[in-house]
């Protein structure tokens, strides 16, 4: 037993019987720091030295939560959402709720696309859209793994596809950057126009997977309890502020600062106080109720920001215990010079070792370091070594515990305790992304 698998599937197992992701990357690092051969002090020490790298994360994600409760505050969102609901109507038809189902769940899949490249903000908005809109989907009955799987793939598929905004990063400033360095010495050379069209195999796959959770898995009706929401993200005993005027135009003001703030300066914090501040200047809140406001944000987003810390922290201990090299090594030593085997079996290495991890974009040195010999070794063309090393990348964003992708949707959807991470998000992406992702870039990979 490999000391990564080993790792992966303790921190899987106990997230699945509704332990604490935090809880299981942590047991998870443990245990396959210690099978992998280094002491509790360096497996410690390797954890300490992760978690410092996620902590900046988290921070950003506390900000976001405070922005998002000072937005929810000045009434923005619940108009938005009081739309809906008039749109909808008292007595509303099953064929006209179908169509308002349809348009909600095509908004917020819009949305979440434009996020990584229009609008590259990643998961800053889920906690001011989607909590306001609960209260339209209860109505509507609408099985939030469906609105779970439109937010990953919004957040997934567009970086994976276009070299635009986050894509231009994960595609050429990474993906196209190690693959020439590793393949360099070994004569391989790729272009910055193999990259996107390589992708575009699995990315379909990932689209067909959608379709699926939209159309079929997820079309029917799901009961929930309806609760008062404003209750969840401000403070007790608030009332919130009733929409008028110069709130609603301070509050667009507020978010397209925020956003601007941040494509200009890089960090989520800054845009998140600055926001934060003109909201404030607004009269959407008073500034003694600042720490408050923090404190209901942080609150709300405390989840993801310390298992992104947690995560960090198996990363570094995977690495330490160098068992993803052995992993690899050891797995192709069992099928020789079957390219379709070698294939299936890279790409499954790969969901093994980004499934703890859960971010594509810092696994890539890691993968492509190792599978580019591999790839070359096994005569892959430059195009499906691409798809091969991108693909096994992705697989850590879209379906695992411990990924934003996941960690995002779930923040926005369960701010009334209705939506379980593994069980309603983790879960319905795997089998709809992942599953397709390592069939098509097999795919990909064996014909191209």
């Amino acid at each position: 037993m490999n000391a990564v698998i080993l790792a992966v599937l303790v921190m899987v197992v106990l997230s699945l019987l509704r332990v604490s992701v935090v809880f299981a990357l942590v047991v998870g690092a443990l245990v396959g720091g210690l099978f992998g051969g280094l002491s509790l002090d360096e497996t410690l020490s390797a954890f300490n030295d992760g978690v410092g790298g996620g902590a900046q994360v988290a921070l950003a994600y506390a900000t976001l939560g405070a922005f998002a409760v000072a937005i929810s505050r000045s009434g923005l969102p619940d108009m938005l959402a009081n739309r809906l609901i008039t749109m909808l109507g008292k007595e509303a038809t099953a064929v006209h709720q179908a169509r308002i189902k349809m348009l909600l769940l095509t908004a917020v899949l819009l949305v979440a696309i434009s996020s990584q490249n229009a609008i590259p903000v990643h998961i800053a908005f889920i906690p001011v859209l989607i909590p306001p809109l609960l209260t339209v989907m209860n109505r509507l009955k609408l099985d939030r793994r469906a609105v779970a799987c439109a937010l990953t793939f919004g957040l997934t598929a567009p970086y994976m596809l276009l070299p635009v905004g986050f894509g231009a990063i994960f595609l050429n400033d990474i993906l196209l950057s190690n693959l020439n360095t590793a393949g360099e010495p070994l004569g391989l050379e790729v272009t910055r126009g193999m990259v996107p069209m390589a992708m575009a195999i699995p990315v379909g796959g990932m689209a067909i997977g959608l379709l699926v959770a939209l159309f079929f898995s997820y079309r029917g009706q799901r009961e929930y309890t309806s609760q008062d929401l404003v209750a969840t993200h401000a403070q007790q005993g608030h009332t919130p502020a009733k929409p008028h005027t110069l709130g609603l135009i301070m509050s667009a003001v507020a978010i397209v600062a925020a956003l601007g703030l941040q494509l200009y300066t890089g960090s989520m914090i800054v845009g998140g106080l600055v926001g934060i501040g003109l909201l404030s200047v607004g009269g959407i809140f008073k500034w003694r109720e600042a720490d408050d406001l923090f404190t209901s944000g942080m609150r709300m987003m405390a989840l993801i920001g310390f298992i992104m810390i947690a995560a960090a922290g198996f990363a570094e201990v995977m690495k330490a215990t160098g068992a993803i090299e052995s992993l690899v090594s050891g797995a192709f030593d069992l099928f020789g010079d079957n390219r379709g085997l070698a294939a299936l079996v890279m790409l499954l290495v790969g969901l093994f070792i980004t499934l703890g991890i859960g971010s594509s974009f810092s696994t890539i040195p890691i993968i492509a370091a190792i599978f580019v010999p591999l790839a070359v070794q096994f005569g892959f063309s430059p195009m499906a070594t691409v798809a091969l090393v991108g693909t096994a990348a992705a697989l850590g964003d879209a379906g695992s515990p411990a990924s934003d992708s996941t960690l995002g949707p779930t923040s926005g959807l369960n701010v009334d305790g209705q939506h379980d991470h593994m069980w309603d998000s983790v879960v319905p992406t795997f089998l709809h992304y992942n599953v397709p992702l390592i069939i098509f870039g097999w795919l990909a990979a064996m014909f191209l």
